[in-house]
C-alpha cells in the first residue's frame, strides 16, 4: 500500500503519519500571505503541536499562541519566537511562569486583568498585555466551536466592556478576538466589521490586535488575495497597530493520515468492522462535532457497506459508515485522511487503548518513527 509513492504497507498500526512536503506547502502559502500583506501569523498549539516538526515551522511563522502554561512552555522551549498566552482564567500556581516566558498575555475579563496586572508586570516588565473581547457576532455553524455563541464565557461583551474600559485602558496594549472555525475571509470581514463597530473607538490606544484562529487559509478555494487586500486596508486605516492571526488547522490541514487496521468483522444487520483506531480515543471530534472522516479507497456507491467502530467498550465508539468496491478482510489497512490537526492534541488512553505511534515521512521519502506509546504512558497518567 502506497501513500504518495511511499510504501506504508508494513507500518505498525495505529499510526499518525505526517508528510513534511505537505506541511511545507501549507507553510509556504502562509508565508506568502505574511510577506505580501504584513500580517503576523503565529501558530495556535491547541490544534497543531507536533513539536518534532517545529524546526521546519519556525522558518515560516513568527511564534506560537498558547492556552495555558504547558502550551506556553512547549512554544517557548521548542519553537522560540513570540509566545502569546490566553486563558479563560489563570491558575495562581501557573501565572508566574506564564508571565516569565510570554511576550503577550491576554486576559478574559477586567477582573482577571486587575487581579494579575501588577504581578505579571513585576515579573516581566516588558510583557505586553491584552484583553479578549466578544463581539457577539459569528457565522460559525456549530455552537460547540463558536466562541461568540449566546452566553459564551469567552471574552468581554460590549455591555461589560463599557463598564470597565475607562479605568483599564491604560493597562492594555492589545485586543484579542476569535470567532471563526474552518472559515474563509468572506466570514472574517463581517466579523471584523462587527468587532470594529463595537470597540473601534479604542483602537487608537492599541499596539496590536489579534483576530484569533479559524482562518483555513490552506484549504482549496480560500481567497488568499482577498485576505491580503483585507490586511492592507486594515494597515492603511490603522498604520500603528500590528495585526496578528493564530491559525492551527491551516498549518496541519491535509498534511497526514491515521493508519489503522481491521481486527474483526462482526455481522449484526450491518457489517461492523472493528479497527484498532478509535473514535473515542484517537479522533474524538468525530463524536463531538460530529463529522465523518474520509477514508482512502472508499466509494459512496460501492457494493460493500461497513460500519467502522473502535476497539473500546463504548457502545457509541462509531467512526462512520463506509462503502467499498471490494469486501474488506481482517488485516486490511484503513487510512483516515487529514488526521494531524486536532486529533493528536485531543486523544486519550480510555480503556487502556494505546495511543497511535507518530511517524513523519521526510522530504526524501524516508519514514522516521518519532514516538511509540505503550503501557507506561497509560499507567503514568493515572497515579
Amino acid at each position: 500500500m502506497f501513500l504518495n509513492n511511499v510504501d506504508i504497507s508494513s507500518l505498525q498500526t495505529p499510526s499518525y503519519v505526517m508528510e513534511e512536503r505537505l506541511l511545507i506547502k501549507n507553510l509556504e502559502l502562509l508565508k506568502y500571505v505574511s510577506d505580501n500583506s504584513g500580517l503576523n501569523i503565529i501558530m495556535a498549539l491547541k490544534g497543531f503541536a507536533l513539536w518534532k516538526s517545529f524546526p521546519i515551522v519556525k522558518k515560516y511563522l513568527k511564534g506560537t499562541s498558547a492556552s495555558g502554561l504547558h502550551e506556553a512552555l512547549l512554544g517557548y522551549e521548542e519553537f522560540g519566537g513570540e509566545v502569546h498566552t490566553y486563558s479563560p482564567a489563570y491558575n495562581l500556581n501557573e501565572i508566574n511562569k506564564i508571565a516569565e516566558i510570554s511576550d503577550k498575555i491576554i486576559f478574559n475579563s477586567f477582573a482577571q486583568l486587575n487581579k494579575h496586572y501588577d504581578l505579571v508586570k513585576n515579573i516581566n516588565p516588558n510583557i505586553s498585555i491584552g484583553v479578549r473581547l466578544n463581539p457577539q457576532y459569528s457565522s460559525t455553524a456549530v455552537d460547540l466551536y463558536n466562541p461568540c455563541a449566546p452566553f459564551s464565557r469567552l471574552g468581554i461583551v460590549k455591555s461589560e466592556f463599557d463598564k470597565g474600559i475607562e479605568s483599564n485602558i491604560y493597562k492594555i496594549d492589545g485586543f484579542h478576538m476569535h470567532g471563526l472555525c474552518e472559515q474563509g475571509v468572506e466570514d472574517l470581514e463581517p466579523l471584523f466589521f462587527a468587532f470594529e463597530k463595537q470597540f473601534g473607538e479604542y483602537f487608537k490606544y492599541l499596539k496590536w490586535i489579534n483576530l484569533g484562529g479559524g482562518h483555513l487559509i490552506t484549504r482549496e478555494g480560500y481567497d488568499v488575495e482577498r485576505l491580503i487586500n483585507f490586511v492592507k486596508k486594515f494597515y492603511k486605516k490603522y498604520p500603528e497597530i500590528k495585526l496578528y492571526i493564530e491559525p492551527s488547522e491551516a498549518i496541519g490541514w491535509r498534511t497526514g493520515v491515521l493508519v489503522s487496521e481491521v481486527l474483526d468483522i462482526v455481522e449484526n444487520g450491518i457489517s461492523n468492522a472493528i479497527l484498532n483506531a478509535s473514535a473515542e480515543t484517537h479522533m474524538p471530534d468525530t463524536l463531538a462535532m460530529p463529522y465523518r472522516p474520509k477514508v482512502i479507497g472508499e466509494n459512496e456507491n460501492g457494493e460493500y457497506l461497513y460500519r467502522f467502530g473502535g476497539n473500546s467498550c463504548l457502545a457509541g465508539d462509531i467512526i462512520g459508515d463506509y462503502r467499498f468496491d471490494e469486501p474488506l478482510k481482517i488485516g486490511d489497512k484503513i487510512i483516515f485522511e487529514d488526521m494531524i490537526h486536532y486529533t493528536m492534541v485531543k486523544n486519550t488512553t480510555f480503556n487502556g487503548l494505546p495511543l497511535p505511534s507518530i511517524l513523519i515521512i521526510k522530504e526524501n521519502g524516508d519514514i522516521e518513527k518519532v514516538r511509540e506509546f505503550g503501557y507506561i504512558d497509560y499507567k503514568n497518567r493515572l497515579s
